[in-house]
């Protein structure tokens, strides 16, 4: 863990996978993820822990399954959303976004469950941030 300010911007640009977070950096028990998506993720549930989004560019959807029904969430740039857990969710960008999540970490991108995951997800707990 490095001790100096991270540009969001740089640590966007330094990868260029979908769907393939970067750990920007630690807070306690949570890391602080980057992303760049487009197109549609996966169908999952994170059992124990909370998701926290927040898009740095471009839209993010976010499709639940809630006991009340199925709704989905749209999100601008600068919005924030949680998506509390246990949770069924599935994130898609239909036009791209950079996003930054909050997630506890050692969380995979797929959760505790999930549908079928396509060959465009990556399936990790994240990956080093090369900058």
């Amino acid at each position: 863990m490095s001790n100096e300010p991270i540009a969001l911007g740089e640590a966007l640009a330094s990868f260029d996978a979908l769907w393939s977070p970067r750990l920007v950096t630690p807070v306690n028990d949570y890391d602080v993820r980057v992303a760049k998506v487009a197109g549609e993720h996966v169908w999952h549930v994170h059992d124990d822990t909370d998701e926290f989004f927040l898009v740095l560019d471009g839209a993010l959807r976010i499709s639940l399954r809630e006991p009340a029904g199925e709704r989905t969430v749209r999100l601008a740039r600068g919005d924030v959303f949680t998506v509390p857990r246990g949770t069924p969710h599935k994130p898609h960008a239909p036009e791209g976004a950079a996003i930054l999540m909050f997630e506890r970490t050692g969380t995979s991108t797929v959760g505790d469950r999930h549908d079928d995951v396509p060959a465009h997800v990556d399936v990790t707990t994240g990956h080093a941030l090369r900058l």
